[in-house]
């Protein structure tokens, strides 16, 4: 909730005016991230029968079949920080996890409607479990799929209690980390030393390599072609996580197009044109460029394979 928005003026003892909500510096957001969003307060929730998240709830439920919550890891925890403080002066504030997910679970069904939870960076132990327990799918992202010997999971690897996705509006597009723009951004904003940028490159050049592998387990993806075409990897990318057991796949606009710039750099505000960026036409006739036109058929055509696969 906004801190000077309504809900924080008309549930004043359920939410925590004096922190916002953020995460924990990690190895993509060194100096960590603040929000400037307010939390629930663990103890008001309860005290008032979790009122407040009830109505919120039954307010996003009414206007769809579906319901993405973000950092769905604050269902069971939330990186908080004192105003005025750094993102790294914070701490982790408990939330009864459990109750929470119950009732999720039960509006949920009350209104037909699926839950996706984004379960991305550091996700608690077990936390998973309960979401899959709950029927709430987790969020997979296709840079992130990989084994601990540097390989990318091989197509029927990939779980079937979470959404697939290529990239998201906080990590840079396939196009853009394939050219490495997310590692000139940190040069350019000086956020990473000299030793890091080698770093980076070198492990990146070894991502590419296994990617390449990886989409050349699709027989209708040319390992030749992804080598020396961005327009081919894309295309690959899509067809690999199409024919995944996921039981949705997400392609953001940004990929659908090939977009080199990512939407948003966590970590920054006017360093970084974060949410400026314009897209190359009209709304209404985006998806009619040929790249996304193509794309969309291709994984339309993948998922249909991969239904009658696992039929």
């Amino acid at each position: 909730s906004d801190g000077g928005g309504s809900q924080a003026w008309s549930r004043q003892d359920e939410l925590l005016a004096n922190l916002t909500v953020g995460a924990p510096p990690d190895i993509l957001n060194r100096a960590g991230q603040g929000w400037g969003i307010s939390a629930f307060s663990p103890e008001g929730l309860k005290r008032n029968g979790f009122r407040a998240f009830i109505e919120m709830l039954r307010a996003n439920f009414a206007h769809a079949g579906g319901l993405r919550i973000d950092h769905v890891m604050g269902l069971q925890r939330l990186w908080v920080i004192p105003m005025d403080a750094t993102p790294r002066e914070g701490a982790y504030l408990y939330y009864p996890v459990d109750d929470l997910l119950r009732l999720l679970a039960l509006e949920s069904h009350r209104h037909q409607a699926i839950v996706l939870g984004e379960d991305l960076g550091t996700v608690p132990d077990g936390l998973r479990e309960k979401l899959s327990g709950r029927s709430i799918l987790g969020m997979r992202v296709l840079l992130f799929e990989q084994n601990h010997d540097g390989h990318f999971k091989p197509i029927l690897d990939w779980p079937d209690n979470a959404l697939a996705t290529t990239s998201t509006h906080d990590l840079p597009t396939l196009n853009g980390w394939w050219h490495s723009r997310d590692i000139e951004w940190n040069i350019q904003l000086g956020l990473i030393d000299a030793p890091t940028v080698e770093q980076w490159s070198e492990h990146r050049l070894r991502e590419r390599q296994a990617l390449r592998q990886a989409l050349s387990q699709d027989p209708q993806n040319f390992v030749d072609e992804i080598r020396n075409d961005t327009d081919h990897m894309l295309d690959a990318s899509v067809r690999y996580l199409g024919h995944t057991r996921a039981p949705l796949v997400l392609l953001p606009l940004e990929d659908a197009l090939g977009i080199e710039e990512q939407a948003n750099l966590p970590g920054t505000t006017d360093t970084h044109p974060n949410w400026r960026r314009r897209l190359p036409g009209e709304a209404a006739s985006l998806l009619d460029n040929d790249s996304a036109a193509r794309r969309l058929e291709l994984l339309a055509v993948a998922r249909n394979q991969a239904h009658e696969r696992d039929r």
